[in-house]
């Protein structure tokens, strides 16, 4: 076993997370890098020094170029605003630091193209935080299409839903304003990613987003609330994908529905230790969807639990997401999403917006 000196950028919500991570990941799953908190950076000294101390890092700054030029600190992840990650990861990967960055991956498709050029020119390890599609259920939903368990795929639907801004009397916060910061650029990029990990390229999309709640108290809100779109993938089958921050009464409303010619699948991310999964087999008067409650014999459960049923949660996740980053750093092999998968999903929302402005379908392959 060998140390590794983590440095995170963002201490909130998602800074948080990573730190219990990876602070966690090495007893779960006995990984051979065993990360060290080494530094935390905040937009100020104050809430640095509150990181630092409440989440276990060695120290603390105010600004990202000191954690991303200091020695100590051999990986980095992203957890600020997607206005920022353009340039944090540039500086990072021509360090040569192995960089995890939460989605979006930047505030535009130019930014992400320009992201994934200097990692792969840097020809480190990188990845972009989509933690839902590795709960442990929708990795043996993966699977079973991989396997053929529902034939051939003729239907994905799929929503990301939450109601956080569903009141309008709600005032205005800095995710009512800049594109990047909305519907498209904040919820859509889950499900968009767990659509292409399913089903695999989107080719076309036809696509309308709209802001619902056109001014809240103490502003004006200048990009959507939610957006829907049609879209037809690379292997034939029909799509369609929703996502809203207005949806009243859903607080994690990842979910989706997949049909095959052979049998189908559901999941809501509300219920995420459960599976719901229909085989057009037997008499017809016993068929229906049958509930699987995930348990050890579902891809990374049992390094958390030993109980079926027992279930897995939202950390759980992220603690599998930095297995897999570490495992991307120790073999420099690439493991997804990497940021060229990351800027796949940035390019289906290019689309989206296109497709709205102009009302005709768009091609991914012309953004």
């Amino acid at each position: 076993m060998s140390e590794i000196g983590i440095g995170i950028i963002g201490g909130g919500y998602m800074g948080k997370a990573h730190a219990v991570a990876m602070s966690a990941v090495g007893a779960v799953f006995n990984t051979t890098l065993r990360p060290r908190l080494e530094m935390v950076c905040a937009s100020s000294t104050k809430s640095a020094e509150t990181y630092r101390a409440a989440y276990g890092f060695a120290r603390a700054t105010d600004d990202w170029r000191v954690l991303v030029n200091d020695p100590k600190v051999e990986a980095i992840i992203i957890a600020s605003p997607q206005t920022t990650h353009h340039d944090i990861a540039l500086a990072a990967f021509a360090a040569k630091k192995p960089v995890l960055c939460e989605k979006p991956l930047g505030a535009s498709l130019a930014e992400s193209q320009a992201m994934v050029a200097a990692a792969e020119a840097a020809g480190v390890a990188n990845m972009v935080g989509f933690n839902y599609i590795r709960t442990p259920a929708s990795q043996y939903a993966r699977a079973l299409i991989a396997q053929g368990a529902i034939g051939q795929i003729t239907w994905f639907r799929g929503e990301h839903t939450e109601d956080f801004l569903a009141d309008p009397t709600l005032p205005a916060n800095w995710r009512t304003s800049g594109m990047a910061n909305g519907t498209m650029g904040d919820l859509a990029p889950h499900i968009i990613n767990a659509s292409l990990a399913l089903m695999g390229p989107i080719a076309s999309v036809m696509g309308v987003y709209e802001t619902v709640h056109t001014s809240r108290p103490e502003g004006v809100v200048t990009n959507d609330d939610h957006a829907q779109f049609m879209c037809r993938f690379e292997n034939g089958a029909m799509g369609q994908i929703y996502a809203s921050r207005i949806a009243t009464g859903r607080k994690m409303g990842y979910a989706y529905e997949i049909t095959g010619t052979k049998g189908a699948i559901r999941f809501d991310q509300e219920d995420q230790n459960a599976l719901w999964l229909y085989e057009m087999t037997g008499p017809e008067a016993t068929r229906g969807f049958r509930k699987i409650l995930t348990g050890p014999a579902h891809p990374d459960y049992l390094p958390f639990c030993q109980g079926p049923g027992h279930g897995t949660g939202y950390q759980d996740q992220i603690i599998i997401e930095a297995r897999d980053f570490l495992r991307a750093i120790e073999t420099g092999e690439a493991i997804w999403p990497t940021f060229r998968d990351g800027h796949d999903v940035n390019r289906v929302i290019a689309a989206v917006i296109t497709s709205s402005d102009q009302g005709a379908w768009c091609d991914i392959s012309s953004v």
